[in-house]
Parts: structure tokens; C-alpha cells; sequence
């Protein structure tokens, strides 16, 4: 058998092993990484982050969603436009993103191993590739695997009209496209899709057993939110279950624990994920577990076998993206004893619903949890000249911070562009600056990101 060594060997190429495997790289390691040939870059790559986020844009531009404060804007654009058109985008996307990855990996020496990878031992692996197995030895490893969708036997999933958050994609290309559509599920995923179907002028109903939504962020924008999608055509049921999910034909069913009866064209079940560690043999090495089957991990990343780390969406909370960069970066870093300054409690969530909503640092509701005085400034981009101008009039911006010192303690965002505008906030944030340094900086005119100022301005007069 073909037998291979590694200084690291990474299980996972999404966003925590891509960047775990690199920064390791960098560091004159000699590194492997294993996943599906067909699942280069992960989940995240082609049924998560990217093509939800080229799904989001090619919506919002084929519906002209963007002008429709103007006369004559989107309105007259939705009825017309296919599924196909709007995969088109993504499928674009995803495949030039695969691209970068591969190049990615390889001119930083990453040597790639096509297919599955299982531990035999806590030293070795052995990763199913199409020319046979190969057997990998490592001194240490990152199990970065990520997850998948998790099911519940009371909703029938069948990939055509009743779809996991896996199979978001193929209900975009389902012809005729759903002009109703039930969304189970009202975290991450669930609620950004039923905002893209909002777009699209269709009814959708989230069902939620939680009484909220969203509980991390901050309450007000979360509101915020919830008006602009029900005032577009969205039903929240909150506190509520389903039941039982039935199809006939093209129409779905599903009864809710009060007793409404639901009828729709497709049925998204968005309720969780469950990690990817039953398939990679973990069991078998001792790595500890949580009661959800997520990989426990310290401040480092490292599991409860000393050689063997950690990151991504396979520990747990927050599972984006971003965060799973940082860790699969901070892990390998850790690892081979590197330098590698870390600040999580600065790492910023992102939601792309339209408008967006994001946040950075702490929310009023736990700092009045901790004992902590805080002040607030806000800003409504309905007073910014930019959102008079873009026709995007739906916004806010809030600064929390000490009234005592001006240290900002969160950012909150609400609108167009709320994820990058956020990094401003976070910048500062994490160079110690205060509101008085936002209220001192000149901002181009017109921009969204004037609202800093308005916001810094706000604050400190309230005080």
C-alpha cells in the first residue's frame, strides 16, 4: 500500500483545513489535505457560503430588487426569470472558486489526496482515492470535515420538493419555479433563503419552535428585519413545530403543532447540522466529543489527543466561514509553536438576508446582563444622503460603548452592505479606539459609511 508522511495532514478542504494547511505551509511544513475530488473547498464552497451568497447577487440583480424605490424599478423583472438564469451565476462562481482554491493549495505545496479520509489509529490515516487507498502517517492532524444537514423522520426528504439546506440549489431550478415555499427553520440558512424568496415576490412561511429569532444578535435589528420580510411577503410562525410533512404531485403539506395546515410548492427544512465525525472514525482515536457528536476543543484548537486539532463548523458555534479561517489558521499556527495573536471575542457575524445584518463585539443585552453602563448612538441610513441617492432608505447603524471611558463595545448593523461596513467598526475595535475617534474622522460624502459619525455623534449627545 502506498504510504505517505506529513509534518501535518489535514481531513477537510474547506474554509478552517484550507487555511490550516496553508499557514502550515508557510511555515516550511510539509503538508497533505484529503477530500472528495467533486468537494474541493467544502460545503462552503458548493452548497453553502458561495453559492447561497452568487444565488443572493444574481437575485438581486435580475429582479432589479435594488431599484425598486424608483418609478418604473423592479417590480416589472420578476415573473420572467428562471431558474436557470439564476444558476447560471452560481455556477460560474463556484467553478472559478474551485479554480482558486486548487491553485491555492498546490503553489503554496499543499499536496491534495482526492477522497475519503479515515482514522485507523491515532497516528494514521487512510484516505480512499480512486487509484486505491493510501495510507497517511502525521505527526500532527486538523480535522476540519464540516458537517452536514441533519434530518428529522417527520419530514420526508426527497431532494425534488421537500430539500435539505444541501439541496437549497435544486429547488431554485425546479420548473415551474415555487411561488410558495415553506421554510423550517429560522436560523443562518433557513432565514436567508426565505429573504431571497421574499425578493422574488414569493409567499414564504418560516416556521420556528423558538419564540425568537436570531438571539445572538442584537433584538432591535433582528425586528428590524422580521417588519421588512413580513411587510415583502413572509409569515413568521414563531413558537411553533411541524408536525408531519406530506407531497401529492408538485404541492407539499405540512401540519404545525397548533393545528394549521400549511400548503405550499416546496418545503426547505433548515433545522441544523449535525458534524461529519461518525465518518471519519474519531471514535476509534479517543478525540472527545460533545452530547451533538462536535469536536471539543481549548483556546488553541487542540482536541483531547494532543496531536490531533480541530476548527470549523465540526466544533460547533459560530460555523461561518470567516471564523473557521481564523481557526483552521490559528490551530496549525498553535501547533508548530508560531506566533499567532487571536482576539475572539472581536470576530465579526455576518447575515446575508437582504438587507443584511451583522455585527461585531457585544449587544446591549449582554453587557446589562454582565452589570456593565453603556451608552448607544445610532444612525438611520434614512438620514445618509448615499441610501437617498442608491434608493436603499431601510437601514440602521448602532455603536454600544462605555459612557465612562467611549471604548466601543459592539457594532450593529442593519442594511445594504451591513457585512462591510461592519469592518470599520471592527477595525477601530481592535486598535482600542473610541466613538470620539469616529466622530473625528472624515468620511467621503455621500457614503454608508458616514453613519459612524452620525452614530458616534448620536451617542455622545444623548450623553
Amino acid at each position: 500500500m502506498d504510504t505517505r508522511r506529513y509534518d501535518l495532514f489535514v481531513v477537510g478542504s474547506g474554509p478552517a483545513g484550507q487555511k490550516g494547511a496553508i499557514a502550515a505551509a508557510k511555515l516550511g511544513k510539509r503538508v497533505g489535505i484529503a477530500d472528495e475530488q467533486i468537494m474541493l473547498g467544502g460545503v462552503s464552497l458548493h452548497q453553502g457560503t458561495i453559492p447561497s451568497k452568487s444565488l443572493r447577487e444574481a437575485i438581486l440583480h435580475l429582479t432589479g430588487f435594488r431599484d425598486r424605490a424608483f418609478p418604473g424599478g423592479s417590480d416589472v423583472r420578476r415573473d420572467g426569470i428562471r431558474g436557470r438564469d439564476l444558476m447560471a451565476r452560481v455556477d460560474e462562481v463556484i467553478r472559478r472558486e474551485v479554480a482558486v482554491v486548487r491553485s491555492q493549495l498546490t503553489r503554496n505545496g499543499v499536496e491534495i489526496l482526492p477522497g475519503l479520509a479515515r482514522f485507523l489509529d491515532p497516528g494514521t490515516v487512510e484516505v480512499q482515492t480512486d487509484a486505491g487507498p493510501v495510507r497517511v502517517v502525521a505527526d500532527f492532524f486538523l480535522i476540519a470535515c464540516g458537517t452536514r444537514p441533519a434530518h428529522d423522520p417527520k419530514v420526508p426528504v426527497d431532494g425534488e420538493r421537500i430539500r435539505d439546506t444541501d439541496q437549497l440549489l435544486g429547488e431554485v431550478e425546479l420548473d415551474p419555479p415555487p411561488r410558495r415555499t415553506i421554510v423550517v427553520g429560522a436560523g443562518v440558512i433557513g432565514i436567508e433563503y426565505a429573504s431571497m424568496a421574499c425578493a422574488l415576490s414569493h409567499e414564504v412561511t418560516v416556521v420556528e419552535p423558538r419564540e425568537e429569532i436570531l438571539d445572538y444578535m442584537d433584538p432591535e435589528l433582528v425586528r428590524a428585519l422580521v417588519a421588512h420580510m413580513e411587510a415583502s411577503g413572509a409569515t413568521f410562525l414563531l413558537g411553533e413545530t411541524v408536525e408531519e410533512v406530506s407531497r401529492e404531485g408538485d404541492t407539499v403539506a405540512a401540519s404545525v403543532r397548533s393545528g394549521q395546515l400549511l400548503v405550499a410548492d416546496a418545503l426547505l427544512y433548515a433545522v441544523g447540522r449535525q458534524p461529519n465525525t461518525d465518518r471519519i472514525g474519531v471514535n476509534a482515536v479517543g478525540v472527545a466529543l460533545d452530547g451533538r457528536g462536535r469536536i471539543r476543543v481549548d483556546e488553541n484548537y487542540q482536541t483531547s489527543v494532543p496531536h490531533i486539532y480541530a476548527a470549523g463548523d465540526v466544533i460547533g458555534f459560530p460555523a461561518l466561514a470567516a471564523t473557521s479561517m481564523e481557526q483552521g489558521r490559528i490551530a496549525a499556527s498553535r501547533m508548530f509553536g508560531a506566533p499567532a495573536h487571536h482576539v475572539p471575542d472581536l470576530l465579526p457575524y455576518g447575515i446575508y438576508t437582504i438587507p443584511e445584518i451583522a455585527m461585531v463585539g457585544k449587544t446591549e443585552a449582554r453587557l446589562a446582563a454582565e452589570g456593565v453602563a453603556h451608552a448607544v448612538g445610532s444612525a438611520r441610513f434614512e438620514e445618509l444622503a448615499r441610501a437617498q441617492i442608491v434608493g436603499e432608505r431601510i437601514g440602521l447603524l448602532k455603536l454600544v460603548f462605555s459612557p465612562a471611558t467611549l471604548a466601543i463595545f459592539g457594532v450593529h448593523i442593519f442594511g445594504q452592505g451591513a457585512s462591510e461596513l461592519l469592518h470599520i467598526g471592527q477595525t477601530v475595535m481592535r486598535l482600542g479606539g473610541t466613538v470620539e475617534h469616529l466622530r473625528d474622522t472624515v468620511f467621503n460624502y455621500p457614503t454608508f459609511a458616514e453613519a459612524y459619525k452620525v452614530a458616534a455623534l448620536d451617542g455622545l449627545n444623548r450623553l
